[in-house]
């Protein structure tokens, strides 16, 4: 368990980072909500206070008066337990709250938590507290790539930041990993967080495989669009394939071709590709259709987990060949918390690693996380595995 002590520098430290991620925006950027699977950046800053609020606050800080009666109707994400809530295709109708009360909101819990574990502390406390700083943090990824993605479909395509970078370059020479079959140990297990989905440590058994050192990269992915990878119903799932059709899929999201020349949004505004830097942005379907036209396959969840040791990772979430399911003797946590992961455990694929965007601190080689096959808002690239 983290020291109080550490546990709340910890704590202030993510709240104000939350903050950062938004400074460059303009205020009509917080509210903006192109579809579905994107949230405004002032529903992010709200929810994830919300969360200290319900979770934390009301059950444990004596006299805590709640800061608006409303919010948890408005803030409130998917928690059957706690009530009703705003639809969620409907987050980025809400004008109000302002920018200015959300953030009142901030600095109402944060002063709120403060005073809680000054004057009471435990492990059930400090385990929600550590719970909550993680739920923010999985947030702070979301703020960036949902502000990408309202950034990145503005016509304007204006610049975010010119400090956080894309697309780093993995400078090293691709090579192919042997990992020799037998039983594998899988799963969380030291004293470290960890969420449960990662709980329930078990053996597989995994047969000969070998597995890339280097991500797949932008000029490959180039190469497979110029041999009408999109074209071959033959490289595709069933399902995969309709949806390239029904939405007319031809690139990665934010690519365009301008004069015959590649170009993709970055948080820099629009860039030139660069051939060498990792793959992003693609869904499970593409990357099971790429490493079908490479005559190789995406590795499961098993496979990446044994074989992390040995390449760098940490700059895309990776698609992996693993539905997204309970590990042996899963056990959802009692009352709404319980909703946290098991209740996703269908029609998803697992994805590993971290991307460019994963907060400091949170990410780790037994980290579960989970996306549907067609999504691709994500940090998502591929490593190919045979």
């Amino acid at each position: 368990m983290i020291a109080i002590d550490n546990l709340l520098d910890f704590f202030l430290e993510t709240r104000q980072y939350s903050e950062a991620i938004c400074k460059p925006l303009e205020i009509e950027d917080y509210v903006v909500q192109p579809i579905v699977d994107v949230s405004p950046p002032k529903w992010h800053l709200g929810h994830t206070t919300w969360f200290f609020e319900e979770f934390i606050l009301k059950a444990h800080l004596k006299n805590y008066q709640i800061f608006d009666d409303d919010f948890s109707f408005v803030f409130n994400s998917y928690y059957e337990a706690v009530g009703k809530r705003v639809v969620r295709s409907d987050r980025g109708n809400m004008s109000r709250p302002s920018v200015k009360r959300v953030y009142e909101y901030r600095s109402y819990v944060t002063a709120a938590i403060k005073t809680l574990f000054e004057i009471e502390q435990s492990k059930n406390l400090n385990d929600l507290l550590e719970i909550g700083i993680h739920h923010e943090k999985q947030h702070q990824e979301l703020l960036l790539t949902d502000i990408k993605y309202i950034l990145g479909n503005n016509p304007l395509q204006p610049k975010y930041s010119e400090t956080f970078l894309d697309n780093p370059i993995e400078n090293h020479e691709q090579d192919w990993v042997s990992v020799k079959e037998g039983i594998y140990e899988i799963g969380h297990d030291s004293e470290g967080f960890c969420y449960d989905n990662e709980l329930g440590f078990h053996k597989v058994y995994l047969h000969d495989f070998e597995i890339s050192n280097k991500l797949v990269t932008n000029g490959e992915y180039i190469d497979f669009i110029k041999n009408n990878g999109y074209k071959k119903f033959e490289l595709w799932h069933a399902e995969g394939w309709d949806w390239v059709n029904q939405n007319n899929i031809k690139t990665p999201m934010y690519w365009h071709q301008i004069d015959d020349v590649w170009y993709y949004y970055t948080a820099q505004g629009l860039q030139r590709i660069a051939l060498n830097a990792p793959l992003c942005h693609i869904s499970y379907f593409e990357a099971f259709a790429f490493s079908q036209w490479k005559n190789c396959r995406i590795p499961t969840e098993f496979e990446w987990e044994i074989a992390q040791q040995f390449f760098p990772w940490g700059k895309r979430w990776e698609w992996t060949e693993s539905a997204y399911l309970p590990y042996p003797k899963y056990q959802k946590a009692d009352g709404a918390l319980g909703e946290y992961n098991g209740k996703f455990m269908v029609n998803q694929k697992v994805l590993r690693g971290g991307s460019v965007a994963t907060s400091n601190k949170h990410t780790r080689y037994t980290y579960r996380n989970f996306f549907q096959p067609n999504l691709r808002w994500q940090f998502t690239g591929l490593r190919l595995a045979k």
